[in-house]
């Protein structure tokens, strides 16, 4: 692909990372970047609800119904009762949905590229969006709503002002576009990946496909298998972990396999 960069080094990696990121404007180094990180640079940006297969697009509506109704009350509160809280509750807990996991952080994506050591053989990726770039191509109610509240990122609220329903969404404007959504904080985890959604405008599309499009939104780190424990071991001691990024024993026990398996 012809926006990738092939690093050879954790020198290389650091600049490839922290490119672009110094706006003149504000004078300061604020990158416009949010990056996922994928252990196989093969994989590509499909969603977990593609991933169910057959007529998923049919069964989005039924997952979120009955997600909804089976939910314990105490997490689905009347704060989380607009679809787009739902959605990334859903999300969050692994329900099967057309969002897309991201982060503004580059190192935790480069610890979800280096997480898999069963993957260490193969070159791993990441996935860097321009997402202030990216609101150029949002439908004109969309644009609005960013300005008038002075954001490059939409929060469910702000959603919800635009249209209230996931159909009402995907018709805001005939060429598809994506929507990048902060969820609000649900959990420590939330807030330890600094994560964000994107959000497609059909549950058909294919993010990675619409991207090669718009070649000017993005560019990806390919980060060669050799390379990968050199990584991993910097990141450790930098600790990014899955101690600090699934808070919980869940997280603890994950990082302690991976720490003391062998080389």
């Amino acid at each position: 692909m012809n926006n990738d960069i092939t690093v050879k080094s954790w020198t290389e990696l650091q600049d490839a990372l922290f490119s672009n990121s110094w706006d003149p404007a504000l004078g300061r180094y604020r990158s416009s970047f949010v990056y996922r990180g994928l252990s196989d640079v093969d994989h590509t940006l499909k969603t977990s609800l593609m991933r169910l297969g057959g007529s998923f697009e049919a069964l989005e509506g039924h997952l979120l119904r009955n997600f909804r109704k089976y939910a314990r009350k105490d997490r689905v509160t009347q704060d989380m009762n607009t679809i787009w809280n739902l959605l990334a509750l859903a999300q969050h807990y692994g329900l099967p949905t057309r969002l897309l996991d991201w982060t503004y952080s580059p190192y935790v994506a480069l610890h979800f590229c280096t997480s898999e050591l069963n993957l260490f053989d193969t070159d791993g990726v990441i996935w860097c969006v321009n997402y202030v770039k990216n609101n150029e191509f949002l439908p004109h109610r969309l644009r609005y709503i960013l300005s008038e509240e002075g954001s490059n990122i939409f929060t469910a609220e702000m959603l919800q002002i635009a249209c209230t329903t996931i159909k009402e969404f995907d018709t805001l404007q005939k060429a598809e576009f994506v929507v990048f959504l902060e969820p609000p904080s649900l959990d420590e985890r939330i807030v330890n990946q600094y994560a964000l959604f994107s959000l497609m405008s059909n549950p058909n599309a294919l993010l990675d496909e619409w991207l090669i499009s718009h070649p000017e939104l993005f560019f990806r780190i390919i980060i060669p298998a050799s390379l990968k424990w050199e990584i991993r071991d910097k990141l450790d001691q930098a600790n990014i972990t899955e101690r600090v990024l699934f808070p919980g024993l869940d997280g603890l026990s994950k990082w302690l396999r991976r720490h003391y398996s062998p080389k």
